[in-house]
């Protein structure tokens, strides 16, 4: 009896591990996503020339609800040195507005993830979506 019990216990914990694996994998899964984006966008850029150590314009794009959000991300990121403008979109009902956030960068890739993160941040934070960078 001792013997089922204790393989009974064994089993509830492996199947615990494979939960618990599956479920941080999930949960990580979106970040790993982003971040292999990044270095596909650079490698196809220094694919056309782009050398990591020159310095260039990077744009990145976060759609947001209303211009009171947009003035408070403006005020998170000019002190970064980033150049920001807001347009709004027509037709758009659930995100009307796009935030343009430039900064001249070089195109490291952990640096570009570490700020690709930070956008994606704002817009969770402000309930809007990034869209991403360009250069």
């Amino acid at each position: 009896m001792i013997d089922v019990i204790a393989g009974l216990a064994l089993a509830g914990a492996i199947v615990l591990a494979i939960l618990y694996k599956r479920v941080r994998g999930a949960l990580t899964q979106g970040t790993r996503r982003h971040d292999d984006w990044d270095e596909m966008m650079i490698k196809r850029l220094r694919d056309q020339g782009y050398h990591p150590f020159n310095e260039y314009r990077v744009d990145y794009f976060l759609a947001l609800r209303d211009t009171a959000t947009c003035d408070q991300v403006r005020a998170r990121l000019e002190p970064e040195g980033f150049a920001v403008d807001v347009k709004s979109i027509d037709g758009e009902s659930e995100l009307p507005f796009s935030l343009h956030a430039s900064k001249t960068l070089r195109l490291i890739v952990p640096e570009i993830q570490t700020l690709s993160q930070r956008m994606r941040g704002l817009a969770e934070e402000f309930h809007g979506r990034y869209d991403g960078w360009a250069a």
